[in-house]
């Protein structure tokens, strides 16, 4: 086995050119794959998350079928709410649903701290994914404190975060204790898994493209930062939705690694990053394939992967990705293939 080190997905994350494009796909170990489905079936979703042997296999799974060069834990962002003792559930076709959504002093007080014991089962599953990965980096994630706020503000999914923002205005001392208290629950998450043995880490801030730059900076930023800084030796990526206009403050938050999503072309990207921060190193990107586009054939596939590796060029390095997560009907054969496409030299 080589040095990790020397895995192309570190490689391009430290600002360097790899041996090839690295490429891994938010959701590729999950609802696409039928023997995901076939190992899931009868085994509720928090469960999975909590079973080592389970989450090291589908974890597994989208590595042994599309030859991706990175392996995202499986796991989802409430893991470590529900761990430490919030009253939640993932509901299937509707998403994370919270008993008692937050409107009080004493609601913000009540959640509780996280602990490494209470999520031990993600430790052992770290653990069996190091003795079976090699060369391929696996890459530990957590929800970033406005996402989870929102979850648990609405009380589960929402189209316009109308509560959360009439919160984040209207008691802002309330807003920023309950982000305090997530930033730590997530931190603690974070620092657990990099104890355990991931590569690198993910934090999803998906929901923050909701906001202005303006609230983003005042409202969510501060508590990011905490995240992302109490995060050490080990790439940190952060990667929210429709965040175009975000960029350079999540960067500023402690990304070594940018996501971008579909709207916004990589080079632009890069040029926004660079004259916000002219200061900084040369940044590095993710993305951003548009995860309809796997549905739109090879020809049109092929002609898109080529010009978002064009455009990565403008970056120091690029670990190619999708802009969101892969859909739920997306045939997995296309999803080995767009790999292909990816790892041809171009």
């Amino acid at each position: 086995m080589n040095d990790i080190t020397e895995a192309p997905l570190l490689v391009a994350a430290r600002g360097g050119r790899p041996s090839r494009t690295p490429v891994w796909f938010m959701r590729q170990a999950g609802r696409s794959l039928p023997e995901y489905r076939k190992l899931r079936e009868g085994t509720a979703m928090l469960d999975a998350c909590m079973d080592p042997e389970m989450v090291c296999e589908i974890t597994l799974q989208p590595v042994r079928r599309h030859d991706v060069d990175g392996a995202i834990l499986f796991s989802d962002i409430v893991v470590p709410l529900k761990a430490a003792g919030v009253d939640l559930d993932i509901v299937p076709g509707t998403g994370p649903v919270v008993a008692k959504p937050i409107a009080t002093e004493s609601d913000v007080k009540a959640i509780p701290e996280l602990h490494e014991e209470q999520v031990r089962p993600v430790v052992d599953a770290i653990g069996l994914l190091n003795a079976e990965l090699g060369n391929v980096p696996l890459i530990g994630f957590a929800g970033a404190p406005f996402t989870l706020a929102s979850y648990l503000v609405e009380g589960g999914p929402s189209k316009h975060h109308e509560r959360t923002k009439a919160l984040m205005h209207g008691d802002p001392d309330l807003w920023h204790a309950l982000l305090d208290r997530l930033a730590g629950i997530t931190a603690e998450f974070l620092r657990v898994q990099v104890r355990a043995g991931v590569k690198a880490v993910q934090l999803f801030d998906s929901w923050a493209g909701a906001l202005s730059e303006r609230d983003y900076r005042e409202f969510v930023l501060p508590h990011s930062t905490r995240v992302l800084r109490s995060v050490s030796g080990v790439p940190r990526i952060h990667f929210g939705v429709g965040t175009g206009e975000l960029l350079p403050a999540m960067r500023e938050a402690g990304a070594d690694v940018v996501g971008v999503d579909w709207r916004t072309p990589l080079d632009v990207a890069v040029k926004r990053l660079e004259d916000a921060a002219p200061h900084l190193p040369k940044p590095v990107v993710q993305g951003n394939l548009d995860p309809a586009l796997l549905f739109a054939g090879l020809p049109a596939l092929g002609r898109e992967i080529d010009r978002i590796k064009r455009e990565g060029r403008a970056a120091a390095g690029h670990i190619f990705n999708l802009g969101h997560g892969v859909l739920p009907d997306t045939d997995p054969d296309v999803i080995t293939r767009a790999v292909e496409l990816v790892h041809r030299a171009a």
